[in-house]
């Protein structure tokens, strides 16, 4: 982990395509702007967080008995 002190209007860049500038500072609050390609997701971290617990719990089959009914059908060749 790196952790930096920027001021507004300081950058931080990532690789050859991310900037990330601080526009703001309000009490507690930071506000940042963050440059891009489109193909790059950035999302917050509670939202990033909340899609990971619903791909795992997607994953995993609510009843298993569901699956126990495909144990008994035969694919015809």
């Amino acid at each position: 982990m790196l952790a930096l002190t920027r001021k507004v209007g300081e950058r931080i860049v990532i690789g050859d395509n991310i900037v990330v500038t601080v526009v703001n500072i309000k009490g507690d609050n930071v506000r940042l702007t963050i440059e891009a390609p489109k193909e790059i997701k950035i999302y917050r971290g509670e939202i990033f967080d909340a899609i990971v617990a619903e791909n795992q719990q997607a994953a995993v089959p609510n009843d298993l008995s569901e699956l126990d009914m495909l144990k008994g059908l035969q694919i015809k060749k």
